[in-house]
């Protein structure tokens, strides 16, 4: 059973409330999507007040009862709440792309708590003596989400500071915390290589990512390859052709073939005008990125091995030797929602499921259908795939994600979900709105988490009133010319700042 905060009595509010009122676009957002082509039929639109602050009292107009005297205005609490000041199709279920990433992280705060930590825990099978291990080494994932290179390297050298130098056996690696079906990386959008295709784990190291940097040198018209992480049995150039001319397509001129797992190959060249460049792609043999990495950075550390680096079959057991602790979950859900980091998002929804040793997407599903439950009762439950948005399944009605976003504003840890979000026009994903509009009244007065795939776009957060009262924002375009349309979403969020009639 689910357990009620002491935020319940506004939570009672929300179970309660009222489908939204339909009322119409602002002519300004009308227009913008006039502009893009995208018909109002194909858009839902919230903007809605959020609840006082605590221990203040809601002076709503005061209703005259049958008997003629006047009924007392909402004691302190009592979790009357204004109705929407836009309501627009509010309870049309419609794709949210990554705006979906605000249920998973706010389930997360309020099932998991802001500090909640991911254990990545190593055991030894055998004796210790003289800095040989004799046995195997075994590293049991939790399910941490940003498991990167410098905390794996901070465990390794835990490794080697409890007296393990050598290993006369082999690194068993244990991912089996979460029971995954086998990850298509091109079933969404055929396209295997993107980071953001990237399957969760249960030992998720460095996003299964490789980076390349070029670094050019004019006097010797060669770029150096850098690349990080150290992955073994994987040859990769040193260097690479300088060519003239602007930089342009410089990913295109240099001829990249990453479909050998064993050689990454640059057949062309590259613009030495481009300065420096990275570029990141997802590992395209994920299953044995972990296994190839943490051998090379143990024999980067230092660490000799007998054997081998391998996978589990089951959970593993041994000797406790070292403990390796996550970010917290605070710090994990600002790079959900700010950077809207796919993987990470998963691995959150999937732990949800994990406390009772049955982490699955199908437990996480159940999980959040009856969370939802709790604490929205009638509220359309929002369908939830993977927690990512990365779906072409999931669906979400705007009036359910103010409603989301009206509850967390009075959450005990509400402020930790809020500035998870992107702050408008200067960080995380809605920084470009600077550039789109850089007078815009809602740079620096909104947070906010945004939603791209194709035929989407979506918006979802807080707007600060210039008149100081606050909303919860909530915009979603379901059409072939959503990206067209991103101007009409700015221009919900400037009207709701501007606190427009």
């Amino acid at each position: 059973m689910l357990r009620l905060s002491t935020f319940s009595t506004l939570a009672a509010a929300l179970l309660a409330a009222p489908v939204f009122a339909q009322s119409p676009l602002p002519a300004d957002i009308a227009q913008a999507l006039a502009r893009a082509g995208v018909p109002a039929s194909s858009v839902s639109m919230v903007v809605a007040p959020l609840p006082p602050p605590p221990g203040t009292v809601a002076r709503a107009p005061e209703p005259v009862n049958p008997g003629g005297e006047r009924n007392p205005a909402p004691a302190a609490g009592s979790g009357a709440l204004p109705p929407p000041r836009l309501s627009w199709q509010a309870d049309v279920a419609m794709n949210p792309a990554s705006v979906m990433k605000l249920v998973t992280t706010y389930a997360g705060i309020d099932l998991l708590g802001p500090g909640h930590l991911w254990r990545t825990r190593v055991y030894t099978q055998g004796p210790i003596s003289q800095g040989t291990l004799h046995g195997n080494l075994m590293i049991q994932g939790g399910g941490d989400p940003k498991l990167v290179l410098e905390r794996l390297q901070d465990l390794l050298r835990a490794i080697q500071d409890k007296g393990v130098r050598q290993i006369d056996g082999d690194i068993v690696l244990d991912n089996t915390i979460f029971r995954l079906p086998a990850h298509d990386a091109a079933a969404f959008d055929d396209d295997p290589l993107r980071p953001y295709n990237a399957g969760p784990d249960g030992l998720l190291i460095n996003f299964k990512a490789l980076i390349f940097k070029f670094v050019p040198d004019p006097s010797s018209r060669r770029v150096r390859v850098e690349s990080e992480p150290p992955i073994a049995r994987v040859a990769i150039p040193a260097d690479v052709p300088g060519a003239g001319g602007a930089c342009g397509n410089w990913r295109g001129r240099l001829a990249a073939d990453f479909s050998n797992p064993d050689a990454v190959v640059f057949a062309g060249s590259y613009p030495l005008a481009c300065g420096e460049q990275a570029w990141g792609i997802a590992y395209p043999a994920p299953a044995s990125y972990a296994p190839r990495v943490v051998d090379a950075m143990w024999r980067a550390a230092g660490g000799q091995l007998t054997g081998q680096v391998r996978w589990a079959d089951k959970p593993v057991t041994g000797q406790p030797l070292v403990t390796g602790i996550s970010l917290p979950l605070v710090d994990v859900i600002a790079d959900i929602n700010k950077f809207s980091n796919n993987v990470m998002a998963q691995q959150l929804f999937l732990t949800l499921s994990a406390r009772d040793g049955r982490a699955s997407f199908a437990e996480s599903q159940n999980l959040i259908r009856r969370w939802w439950r709790d604490r929205f009762g009638l509220r359309a439950t929002p369908v939830v795939e993977n927690g990512s948005g990365l779906s072409r399944h999931e669906r979400a009605t705007a009036a359910s994600l103010a409603a989301l976003l009206q509850q967390a504003a009075g959450h005990p840890h509400g402020a930790a979900f809020e500035q998870s979000l992107s702050i408008a026009g200067v960080d995380g994903t809605v920084r470009r709105m600077a550039a789109r509009n850089p007078g815009s009244q809602a740079i620096g007065n909104a947070r906010l988490k945004t939603g791209t795939l194709r035929d989407v776009a979506a918006v979802a957060g807080y707007a600060y009133g210039l008149s100081g009262r606050n909303y919860a924002v909530v915009g979603i375009i379901n059409h072939p010319n959503a990206g067209a349309a991103r101007p009409a979403l700015d221009k919900l969020v400037e009207w709701a700042v501007r606190d427009a009639p």
